[in-house]
């Protein structure tokens, strides 16, 4: 995986390094302060992450604050977990898989590989299927509270040539996810890392080929629509998992009530990308004026298919955590899949 690191040039990390250095002490009635990092630039995290922030706050009414800052503000979005980890940031909202989350589940979060159709398969899974049970436990091991998951956007590709086959796809380099970068790299895909707020100049730049991140919705929000210009139906996940995280010593300092809070104004922000995507998803592929649309056909795609539930396998089979998950979500797919329409068209 061809990798970049250009946070220095902001100045934020050599600005931010003494701040980090130590946690705030609280004084005896002052207020609990917290700094939560997202992984969502400025931009997106307008919609994924400030909303939830600021309705916390407010309802807190002084007893709490937490402070929101964007992607790489603090730290690089890959040393998340760590920063998190030995308190030197109270708590993040991102995928595992982007902030290099050292637990078994990591492989899951983000865009597991044609796992998932719809964004409602997501809290259906974490609260009915058991998932939330298996993060909690292993975030449990490395002094981490998962505090709650939720469904983001499908992965589509954004390019600055359309894709009409698998065969278009050799040789592009993409700004992805790590581990739908290891599985879209047998088709010929060069996964590229970089910061997220680079993306858009990458691209413009021809740095970039295009983008396997997001959906529409996002390439028109952040500015990617017009710095590629066509978007493939085809998915390789239906819905992102993203999750709320805090350190575990922090969250045990909280009191209840506040605890209680922060799920329920967390839980307001999986509802609202609920809709917001849905309707964004639909929406700017009928009225969008940036975007070419094009589709692999079923037939060919289907080799993608194929090699996902593959990919499934050989995840499972590198611990008994990653099979129980793998189990997990073949059960979903098997009865989503006899339950028939609307729960699955093919």
């Amino acid at each position: 995986m061809t990798t970049r690191r250009s946070f220095l040039t902001t100045g934020a990390l050599a600005a931010g390094a003494t701040a980090l250095a130590a946690p705030a002490v609280r004084a005896q009635g002052a207020p609990i302060k917290w700094r939560m990092q997202t992984y969502a630039g400025a931009t997106l995290g307008e919609h994924v992450a400030k909303p939830a922030i600021e309705a916390f706050n407010k309802i807190a009414n002084g007893q709490m604050e937490i402070e929101l800052f964007f992607a790489d503000q603090l730290v690089p979005t890959a040393e998340l977990f760590r920063a998190m980890q030995n308190g030197t940031i109270d708590a993040v909202q991102s995928d595992d898989d982007s902030m290099a989350s050292p637990t078994e589940v990591t492989v899951f979060g983000g865009y597991f590989p044609l796992a998932l159709r719809y964004s409602l398969d997501v809290p259906t899974l974490f609260n009915h299927y058991g998932l939330d049970e298996i993060w909690k436990a292993e975030y449990a091991k490395v002094g981490v509270q998962h505090i709650s998951a939720g469904s983001w956007d499908p992965c589509n590709f954004a390019t600055k040539q359309p894709i009409n086959s698998l065969a278009d796809l050799q040789g592009k380099r993409v700004f992805t996810f790590p581990t739908a970068g290891r599985f879209l790299a047998q088709f010929g895909v060069v996964p590229v890392t970089l910061p997220w707020e680079d993306i858009e100049v990458a691209l413009q730049t021809g740095e970039l080929d295009g983008v396997a991140w997001s959906g529409i919705t996002e390439d028109y929000t952040v500015g990617w629509a017009a710095a590629t210009g066509n978007f493939l139906t085809n998915n390789i996940s239906g819905a992102w998992i993203g999750h709320f995280f805090a350190n575990q010593k922090r969250w045990d300092e909280v009191p209840d009530h506040l605890k209680e809070l922060m799920r329920v104004c967390f839980d307001q922000s999986h509802y609202y990308r609920q809709h917001w995507y849905w309707s964004g998803e639909a929406k700017l592929r009928v009225t969008g004026d940036k975007m070419k649309l094009t589709t692999i056909p079923s037939e060919e795609w289907a080799t993608v298919e194929a090699a996902a539930q593959k990919f499934w396998d050989e995840i499972a089979a590198e611990s008994e955590t990653k099979a129980k998950v793998v189990a997990i979500i073949k059960e979903y797919n098997d009865v989503m899949s006899k339950a028939g329409p609307p729960y699955r068209y093919s």
